[in-house]
C-alpha cells in the first residue's frame, strides 16, 4: 500500500475544509505600538482574513484599537489568555462580546468551572445583545513547554497526556475549541474527530524555532487537522512578507 501523502491526510484530517488555505492563517500582531499592528493589517488584509492582538498590543490599544482593526476589515483573535477564578473570566468574557471579537482564549489550567462559566457567560450576553458569539478557546500546554519545564512546575506527564487530559475537561466544559502545538493535533482529532476548532501556534515555515520548543510548518499542521495557524514573525519579520506568505499558502495548497 501506498504511504499517505499530505493531501491524503488532509482530505481525512481536516475539520473545516470549507476554509480556504489563506482564511486558515492568523497574522501575530505582536507589536508594542498599535500604528505599526494597523500597518500590516491594511497591508495584507486582502491576504489575510484573521489578526492576533495578544497582551503586547493590548496593553497599547485598548478596547479602542480593537474596534478600530475591526472597521478597517480583520477579524480579530484575542489572545489574551484569561486564568483566573469563575467570576472574574466570566464577567471579562462578557465584555468581548460587545467588541466584536471572532474568538479569545482561556486557560484551560483554569479549571472546568471557569471553562464552564465563560461558555454560558458568552451564549447569554450573545443572544441578549444580538451578536455574533466569538469562539471560546482553551488553551492547553504551551508551545514554549518542554519535558522538562513542564515538570518543574509540577506536571509529571508528558506535554501529550497533558493535552489530552485538558481537551477531556475542554470538551465537558462545552469549549468550542484548542489551543494547542502541532504535535498534539493528530491525537487530538483521534480523540475527538471535529469536535474541536484547533488553533496551532508555533508554526515555522523553516526549522527556527526562536523562543517556541514544539513547532511544525504550515504544511505539517493543516495535514494533520488544524483549522487555524499562528504566524507571526515569520511573514512580519522578513524582508519580503507577501512572498513569504504566498510561498505559506502554497505548501498548504
Amino acid at each position: 500500500m501506498l504511504a499517505m501523502t499530505i493531501s491524503d491526510s488532509l482530505a481525512e484530517n481536516m475539520s473545516k475544509p470549507d476554509l480556504k488555505p489563506e482564511e486558515r492563517i492568523i497574522l501575530a500582531l505582536d507589536f508594542p505600538e498599535f500604528k505599526d499592528a494597523k500597518t500590516w493589517v491594511e497591508r495584507l488584509k486582502g491576504k489575510i482574513k484573521t489578526f492576533k492582538v495578544g497582551p503586547i498590543l493590548f496593553l497599547n490599544t485598548g478596547p479602542e484599537g480593537l474596534k478600530e482593526l475591526t472597521e478597517i476589515g480583520a477579524d480579530i483573535f484575542l489572545d489574551l489568555k484569561f486564568h483566573d477564578i469563575p467570576s472574574t473570566v466570566e464577567k471579562a468574557s462578557r465584555q468581548i462580546v460587545r467588541y466584536g471579537i471572532k474568538m479569545f482564549t482561556i486557560h484551560a489550567l483554569g479549571g472546568f468551572e471557569m471553562m464552564k462559566s465563560t461558555v454560558v457567560a458568552v451564549k447569554e450576553e450573545s443572544e441578549k445583545l444580538s451578536e455574533p458569539k466569538p469562539i471560546v478557546l482553551a488553551v492547553t500546554v504551551l508551545t514554549s513547554h518542554s519535558e522538562e519545564s513542564l515538570g518543574q512546575i509540577g506536571i509529571n506527564s508528558s506535554s501529550r497526556d497533558e493535552v489530552l487530559r485538558l481537551a477531556a475537561l475542554a470538551e465537558k466544559a462545552g469549549v468550542d475549541g484548542l489551543v494547542a502545538s502541532g504535535k498534539e493535533v493528530e491525537i487530538l482529532r483521534k480523540e475527538f474527530g471535529d469536535r474541536f476548532t484547533l488553533v496551532v501556534p508555533g508554526i515555522r515555515p523553516d526549522t527556527t524555532t526562536h523562543d517556541q520548543k514544539r513547532v511544525t510548518t504550515p504544511a505539517e499542521a493543516i495535514s494533520v487537522g488544524a483549522d487555524y495557524l499562528v504566524i507571526g514573525r515569520a511573514i512580519t519579520g522578513a524582508e519580503e512578507p507577501e512572498a513569504v506568505l504566498d510561498e505559506i499558502i502554497l505548501s498548504m495548497s
